[in-house]
């Protein structure tokens, strides 16, 4: 009897332990398959719980069911891996003044994600601007969120792919031998100014009315 209901619990059990291995499995499913199809200017972010779901066309939110601390090595481990892009790494700059009394778990936090991230340069932005930059970013190019259970305020994990095998110093340099951008078609020409013109010989005053011309001087 009593290995008959180990049974049935086991079967109970099953199901909901195959959803969430699935679900675990879900989002790196998720990253493998989308990675190569990313490129430079698409955006990858790692976001803490209450991250609001974006209405931009471009912005994918998966909802991982993992902590930060786990999905951040696991796309970075994938971006280093790849052939064709680096990251841009950007977070909160309200994280460093989140105190502990006010969210607990923040220091710990703070300490990981800086073990786990050292090494890479990280730019620090206002939370509601990476939002911003984001939500424009949606409008034209492909964003994927990874949505987790981590719930400490700023702890987002922004990355903006960048061209593996062009760097910034080589886009300078390209741009710096371009030259000033041509115009473009229809741009109507610039106005020349005209050349100097003679000024015209003043007008000559007309006899008054009822005056008779002179005569002119008799010959000598």
């Amino acid at each position: 009897m009593r290995k008959a209901a180990l049974v049935l619990g086991f079967l109970l059990a099953a199901p909901a332990f195959l959803a969430a291995q699935a679900a675990s499995s879900g989002w790196q499913a998720k990253v493998d398959a989308e990675l190569p199809l990313l490129g430079h200017r698409n955006w990858i972010l790692i976001v803490d719980s209450a991250y609001p779901l974006q209405s931009s066309p471009g912005v994918e939110t998966v909802e991982t069911n993992a902590g930060l601390l786990e999905v951040v090595p696991y796309v970075m481990g994938a971006i280093n891996k790849s052939i064709h892009v680096r990251p841009d790494i950007f977070m909160d700059a309200e994280l460093p003044y989140v105190q502990e009394e006010d969210a607990p778990g923040a220091s710990a936090y703070r300490d990981a994600i800086a073990k786990l991230m050292a090494g890479q340069n990280i730019q620090s932005e206002l939370h509601e601007k990476l939002i911003e930059d984001v939500g424009r970013a949606g409008q034209l190019v492909h964003v994927l969120v990874l949505k987790t259970r981590l719930a400490v305020p700023y702890s987002s994990v922004f990355i903006r792919l960048n061209c593996k095998y062009w760097g910034n110093d080589a886009e300078e340099r390209l741009r710096s031998r371009m030259g000033p951008p041509p115009e473009a078609p229809g741009t109507p020409p610039v106005p020349q100014p005209l050349p100097a013109q003679p000024a015209p010989p003043p007008p000559q005053e007309a006899p008054p009315a009822g005056s008779e011309p002179a005569a002119p001087p008799a010959p000598q």
